[in-house]
C-alpha cells in the first residue's frame, strides 16, 4: 500500500505514509492555506446571511498560481477574438467570479484544513509507516487538496501537459524537489481516484 491510497470497507481510502511523506503533506497543505487566504467566515453573532450575498472580487488575482486555482468561468478574455464578444465575456466573467469565488475559496480552505487535520491525528512511528484511513467525505477533501496543490506547483514550475523533461532532471537542478513533490502527488491523486471510481 505505501505511496498509493487503496479502497477501504464503507467508501472510504487508505494509504501508508511515513513521516517525512507527512511533514510534506502538512507543510504543503498549510502552505496552500496560506496562498488562498484567510476566511471571510461571519464573526461570532453576526448574521451568516450577510456573508452569503457578500460579493466578491470581480478581477482574477494577480498570482499566477491563484489565477489557475480560480479561473475565469468563460476563458480568458485575452484569447478570444476582439470586438464585442471580449467585452462580454469580461463582464459575464467579472459577474460570474463576484458570486462564487468566496465560496469556492471557503471550500478550497476546508478541504485543505481537512487534509492537515488527518493528518495530525496520525501517529506514525520515527522510522516506520502510519496507516491514514479516510472516510469518504475526507477522501474527497483530499481528492480537492491534492488537485490544488498540483495546479499551484504546477503553474509555480510552468509545466506543460506534455512536459517530458520533467523526468530528466539532473539532481543539482533546483526544480527538482518540487518536481518530485509535483509528480508524486499526481502519483497520490490518480491512486484515490481510482478508490472513488471502483
Amino acid at each position: 500500500m505505501a505511496g498509493a491510497f487503496e479502497a477501504v470497507p464503507g467508501g472510504g481510502a487508505a494509504v501508508a505514509l511515513d513521516p517525512v511523506e507527512v511533514s510534506i503533506l502538512r507543510s504543503l497543505a498549510v502552505q496552500l492555506l496560506e496562498l488562498v487566504g484567510p476566511g471571510d467566515e461571519p464573526a461570532d453573532g453576526a448574521d451568516p446571511l450577510d456573508a452569503l450575498f457578500a460579493d466578491g472580487p470581480s478581477a482574477p488575482p494577480s498570482d499566477p498560481a491563484l489565477a489557475r486555482l480560480f479561473p475565469d468561468a468563460y476563458g480568458d478574455p485575452e484569447r478570444e477574438p476582439g470586438g464585442d464578444g471580449e467585452e462580454k465575456i469580461r463582464e459575464y466573467a467579472a459577474e460570474f467570479r463576484r458570486y462564487t469565488e468566496n465560496d469556492l475559496r471557503a471550500r478550497k480552505r476546508r478541504d485543505a484544513l481537512g487534509v492537515v487535520h488527518a493528518l495530525d491525528r496520525l501517529h506514525a512511528p520515527e522510522d516506520g509507516e502510519a496507516l491514514l484511513e479516510l472516510a469518504p467525505e475526507e477522501s474527497r477533501q483530499w481528492l480537492g487538496t491534492l488537485n490544488d496543490l498540483r495546479l499551484a506547483i504546477g503553474t509555480r514550475l510552468e509545466i506543460s501537459e506534455d512536459d517530458q523533461e520533467l523526468y530528466r532532471l539532473p539532481d543539482s537542478d533546483p526544480r527538482k524537489p518540487m518536481v518530485m513533490a509535483y509528480l508524486w502527488l499526481g502519483g497520490l491523486q490518480e491512486s484515490l481516484v481510482g478508490t472513488l471510481t471502483a
